[in-house]
């Protein structure tokens, strides 16, 4: 039997025990004890008739045949006293084939099955025979290249449980040796090599196919590793939550299987939700979680009971374990409600209401027919991956927002001129078709291989400052309030007790209802009794009071609004200067390269270009382009910049604002929605770039609580050095203008939600 692999290495493999019959010999003639030395000696004379076992062979039988004898050949490395406890076995180098088992590695193998055969994990062909010469590398080159990749072996117990094995391999018995088809690179060529990992040609080039010989045999010990496995594959699993995954991992179950160490385990998982008060399912995983007791949660009590008990959750969200449900009290079991349980042959179960900062995310559970499967030391085991849960749903619920805010907008949007051809150019097939009483299906708009350019400047802490100005603005409704009523002495000791109550709630403890009960006060009672008082005889100074009052008051909310007009009317005039600006400047930026271009007003300004030679085909389109809108980009933000701090002082509410530009390398799609009538990223592997972009206005610097932007400063957020060493240069341009300050700061941007390495440059405007 010549190939003792399943995959194609560098190697001929020979299984020998030479190396370790010279550990005997060496024993035999200079051990100073005697039994050792006539330990060896009978060993040896018990081995010498059988030739191949120092020579080498590769017919595999001849384990089997010879099966006493290498047992007791190998007895000093397989002590008796420990074959109940340890998993260990005499192997093949790098294959699967094992020999030589402790008793507790066959009970494991004997468990899993006679049709079961053991195989590593996770490898693939190509990886399999670069791991092969890195071995070479390391044994005959001796170069020190930390080649110890972790395998395992994926063994199910007598349960079905899939169990977990890490395996820690003892080499010293094997010896490497080239073959006369062999070459030997040189060490530059070696250091070529290890540069190119996946570049597997590259490697069969320098290392052929059986070009060296491996003899020996080694030693393999495993060890149970099977809930550090599982939990890493829940995380894993975890994070691949997503409402656009329509293909839900199945395996899901097993995995917890494996983890809890529970053969017949359901799990269910249900999303609360805080508007509507109640818990909904996960469509996508609708067929492969089972949600019987979250089921009854929802089905079998009233809507006040339901909302109670939620509420009470937020406060008190201790899990519930039931270990055998026949221990549960006799008035439990003769509920009606039990019957869910035994519907459902459900007798053990945990109960876990994942909650952060006092507010139910979903609840958990997990289900077993066979009583004890679950106790406090499974729950326990919860905690290891309670940040990943946490991770998981706060992802699941941004994607989920994120798409359907996407669905939902429905905002109009002109056609920029740079593609109104490409609509033009449909619309003639369409009109054309028409004109031959044809039918023509309008096809979609889009554009492929654009490089997108983004960036804005955002009004920074305006809901603080809208907060804060919402709070001057009530206080000094009530403080109004008080001035009318202490002029009137009757009948306002109840209103007078009510604004107390709010004034208070307003500066100490707000609620998010406080607006809305005090708005509430207003209309219903304090505004109509106010009123009552103009039409009837009452002093001039109360009239002139009430009157002043009212002028105050803005008719839509019944609230004083003076403040917070003041901040909208400043971030109006912000957005619309900015804005101006922005548009001006990308006259010229068109003169560059047609690109599409858009921008958006909220609380600042952002844009959006993208430009590719998709956009403009009859032009030539080359790399300087995107250098150059880049650079256009860049001066554009410190301009508007600038001219922000000259009329800032102009604002009726002092603002600031801080600006960011995102570099992207990739290039993406874009697409025309017909729904909303404007362009967006199209595809799922697109929608990344998107994801970043929304995320990048609250971004802060790694290791830090400062927000990567900063008002009077420049951001440019990136990935590569090669992006660094680009702006470096157009800040260094800027920086000659007198544009920008020497001061260029350097920063790591926190890991983002499925984003890490990102990179900024942070500089001052002069």
């Amino acid at each position: 039997m010549s190939d003792l692999y399943k995959k194609d290495a560098p190697f001929q493999v020979y299984i020998s025990f030479k190396k370790y019959l010279d550990v005997l010999e060496h024993i035999r003639y200079n051990d100073r004890l005697e039994y050792r030395v006539n330990y060896a000696e009978s060993i040896i004379e018990k081995t010498k008739n059988f030739k191949e076992l120092r020579d080498g062979f590769q017919d595999t039988s001849l384990l089997e045949k010879n099966d006493d004898l290498i047992k007791l050949l190998l007895a000093d490395l397989f002590p008796t006293g420990l074959t109940n406890n340890e998993i260990k076995a005499a192997s093949i180098p790098l294959s699967n084939i094992t020999f030589n088992y402790t008793e507790r590695f066959k009970a494991i193998l004997k468990d899993a099955g006679k049709d079961f055969e053991i195989e590593l994990r996770n490898i693939d062909d190509d990886e399999f025979y670069v791991f092969c010469c890195c071995l070479i590398l390391q044994s005959y080159f001796k170069r020190d290249i930390k080649s110890n990749i972790p395998f395992y072996y994926d063994i199910p117990n007598k349960h079905g449980i899939m169990k977990h094995y890490k395996i820690t391999v003892n080499a010293d018995f094997t010896e490497l040796c080239p073959t006369d088809k062999a070459k030997i690179p040189s060490a530059e060529v070696l250091d070529m090599l290890l540069e190119n990992l996946d570049d597997i040609k590259l490697w069969k080039k320098y290392f052929p196919s059986k070009s060296w010989i491996l003899k020996g045999f080694s030693i393999i010990s495993l060890v149970d590793c099977t809930s550090e496995v599982a939990l890493s594959d829940l995380k894993s699993t975890m994070i691949q939550i997503d409402p656009e995954n329509f293909n839900p991992d199945e395996n899901l179950i097993e995995i917890f299987k494996s983890y809890f160490d529970v053969a017949q385990l359901n799990f269910g998982l249900m999303l609360f939700n805080k508007k509507d008060q109640r818990l909904e399912k996960l469509p996508i995983y609708e067929n492969v979680f089972t949600n019987h007791i979250l089921d009854f949660w929802i089905n079998a009590f009233d809507e006040e009971t339901r909302k109670n008990t939620f509420t009470s959750l937020n406060h008190n969200s201790k899990p519930i374990v039931v270990s055998n449900i026949e221990n549960l009290d006799h008035d439990i079991k003769s509920l009606p409600s039990f019957r869910i349980l035994r519907d459902n042959k459900i007798n053990s179960f945990m109960v876990i209401p994942i909650v952060k900062d006092n507010e139910l995310l979903a609840i958990m559970e997990f289900t077993s027919p066979i009583a004890n499967s679950f106790n406090g030391l499974k729950l326990k085991k919860l905690e290891f991956f309670s940040d990943m849960i946490l991770f998981s749903l706060n992802r699941f619920s941004f994607e989920k927002n994120y798409q359907i805010e996407a669905i939902i907008q429905r905002e109009y949007t002109t056609i920029h001129d740079s593609v109104v051809w490409k609509f033009r150019n449909e619309a003639e097939k369409y009109f054309n078709a028409s004109l031959a009483k044809k039918i023509y299906t309008l096809k979609q708009i889009s554009f492929k291989n654009l490089t997108p350019l983004f960036g804005f400047s955002d009004i920074r802490s305006s809901s603080e400052k809208r907060f804060s100005l919402m709070l001057e603005d009530l206080n000094q409704q009530i403080e109004s309030l008080h001035q009318i009523f202490s002029l009137i002495n009757s009948e306002s000791e109840k209103y007078i007790l009510a604004l107390d109550i709010f004034e208070n709630e307003l500066n100490n403890e707000i609620k998010a209802d406080s607006e809305q009960r005090f708005q509430r006060l207003l209309r219903d009672e304090i505004h109509h009794f106010l009123q009552g008082k103009l039409e009837i005889k009452s002093s001039s100074e109360v009239k002139a009071k009430i009157k002043d009052y009212f002028a105050q008051v803005f008719p839509q909310t019944d609230l004083f609004y003076a403040n917070r007009k003041s901040l909208d009317d400043s971030i109006t005039l912000v957005n619309r200067k900015l804005a101006d600006m922005l548009d001006e400047a990308q006259v010229k930026a068109q003169q560059i390269f047609p690109h599409y271009y858009e921008r958006f007003k909220s609380d600042g300004v952002e844009h959006n270009l993208y430009t590719g030679q998709n956009i403009a085909p009859e032009l030539h389109y080359h790399s300087k382009i995107v250098h150059k809108l880049r650079y256009w980009q860049l001066k554009t933000i410190c301009n508007m910049e600038l001219e922000f701090q000259n009329f800032k002082k102009d604002l009726p509410i002092n603002l600031d604002i801080a600006s960011l530009i995102f570099v992207y390398n990739e290039k993406v799609d874009i697409r025309f929605r017909m729904d909303e009538k404007r362009f967006d990223v199209d595809g799922a592997y697109n929608s990344y770039y998107e994801i970043i972009k929304k995320r990048l206005d609250k971004a802060h610097v790694k290791d830090s609580t400062d927000r990567i932007t900063c008002p009077g400063k420049i951001t440019i957020v990136y990935f590569g050095m090669e992006n660094q060493k680009e702006y470096l240069e157009y800040i260094n341009k800027l920086q000659k203008k007198n544009i920008l300050k020497n001061d260029v700061e350097f920063l790591r941007v926190e890991d983002l939600q499925g984003t890490t390495g990102l990179l900024a440059l942070r500089v001052s405007l002069a």
